[in-house]
């Protein structure tokens, strides 16, 4: 069976040794320009080298996104740029422009060109024509179905990969290039400064009648018109190998470090087990289920990959999140006691029950013995966010670990 690569975001330096600890096999990552997060902290250069160092020490692979529509304005800006990422050296950039791509072939011939679903691509004579133009790899348009994509696999060269969205938020405008957001606050999500109207909630104003707002009723459940369920396709693993897809992709460069860790975590394992054994994979569906109900999400839809969605794919009464564990921190090392140093996240108290995700898959539930700040005082609770401190945890907890507990 051929290899399948896990592809997960990163929005940060933190996140990113997250996502390649519990097992990404490459990372995709903004820069501080040219990217389609520009709200997300993003990379400094010199993060950016160090994450690509960290993760090719693990044997992962870095992409770096330049995927924003470029205006006259931006190309000088764009030349720049590379001319500075080929002295860091990312396995590949991510770009939908034509303009930008000419640049990459041109300044950094040496380092792989992706071209991002932004891109529009919807059939093989596309991926063609990428592939003739030195493209390694294209990311299918959101709106494909299993047939469509495998039809590609079959009429493209073999060197030519096939990445695909399997999981995570899904935007409302074909392929996300929107302008709703341009026309309702002049930020241009195509520029990376999206504001997400999709998740607003609408109602209609007569002209005559200004302040009178009428509902819109899509039905008699609410008003949120645009406002997708997330992608979830953890559970037709099988099917996306089936339709020749190289690389499965996890949508969220904004996303915690927990979120990052249970949804890598999630994948990681089903491919594994399906690449063992599908009775394997099989019998583990429940586990890794259960484990994406585990961070924050939206219900889950599996997007254009069986047909057309239909109505149940929206949310309509809402545009808030389920969110059933809280992010407490991730353990940046331990002393000779065996205490473990976090950044704390999220309020916590001596006494409280947490748990402590290991890469591996264990999740054991310990209880806060002490907390200590990094100059030694005790603590009984953890109540300011960013701040270093010690928690024992009877020794349990590793550098690399995060740590969650219950609640909303």
């Amino acid at each position: 069976m051929k290899k399948t690569e896990l592809l997960v975001p990163a929005g940060s330096l933190d996140v990113l040794k997250t996502a390649v600890t519990y097992g990404a096999d490459a990372v995709y990552i903004g820069g501080e320009a040219f990217g389609l997060r520009a709200k997300a902290k993003n990379f400094t250069n010199e993060e950016m080298g160090e994450g690509i160092a960290f993760a090719h020490a693990y044997g992962a692979k870095v992409y770096v996104t330049a995927n924003i529509f470029a205006h006259n304005a931006d190309l000088a800006g764009v030349e720049r740029y590379f001319n500075e990422l080929r002295e860091i050296r990312p396995d590949a950039l991510i770009i939908s422009d034509p303009g930008v791509f000419a640049i990459a072939r041109r300044v950094v011939p040496e380092i792989d060109v992706h071209i991002s679903t932004q891109a529009n691509n919807t059939n093989y004579g596309t991926y063609r024509f990428w592939h003739d133009l030195g493209a390694k790899r294209v990311v299918t348009a959101r709106e494909l179905s299993l047939p469509e994509i495998r039809a590609i696999r079959d009429n493209i060269p073999d060197d030519m990969e096939i990445e695909s969205f399997v999981h995570g938020s899904m935007c409302i405008s074909y392929s996300g290039r929107c302008l709703l957001s341009n026309y309702f606050t002049g930020r241009d999500a195509n520029q990376g400064e999206c504001t997400h109207p999709c998740r607003w909630k609408y109602a209609v104003v007569e002209e005559t009648r200004p302040g009178e707002y009428l509902p819109v009723y899509e039905n008699d459940r609410g008003t949120f018109l645009f406002n997708s369920k997330d992608l979830c396709m953890i559970e037709y693993i099988p099917e996306l190998i089936g339709a020749g897809i190289d690389s499965f992709k996890i949508e969220g460069r904004m996303k915690t470090a927990l979120y990052v860790a249970t949804v890598t975590r999630a994948y990681r394992r089903a491919i594994d087990d399906y690449r063992e054994s599908p009775e394997k994979y099989r019998a583990n569906l429940g586990w890794y289920r259960g484990e994406l109900e585990k961070c924050t999400f939206r219900a889950y839809t599996t997007g254009f990959y069986f047909g057309k969605p239909s109505a149940e794919t929206q949310i309509y009464d809402n545009s808030t999140y389920t969110k059933n564990y809280i992010y407490l921190g991730t353990v940046n090392g331990t002393d000779a006691r065996g205490y473990a140093l976090i950044e704390q996240k999220n309020k916590f108290s001596v006494g409280d029950t947490v748990e402590i995700m290991k890469p591996d898959g264990r999740d054991p539930a310990v209880k806060v013995r002490r907390i200590e700040t990094a100059d030694g005082e005790e603590r009984m609770s953890a109540p300011h966010a960013r701040e270093l401190l010690w928690v024992d945890l009877g020794g349990e907890a590793a550098a690399g670990d995060v740590l969650r507990a219950p609640g909303a």
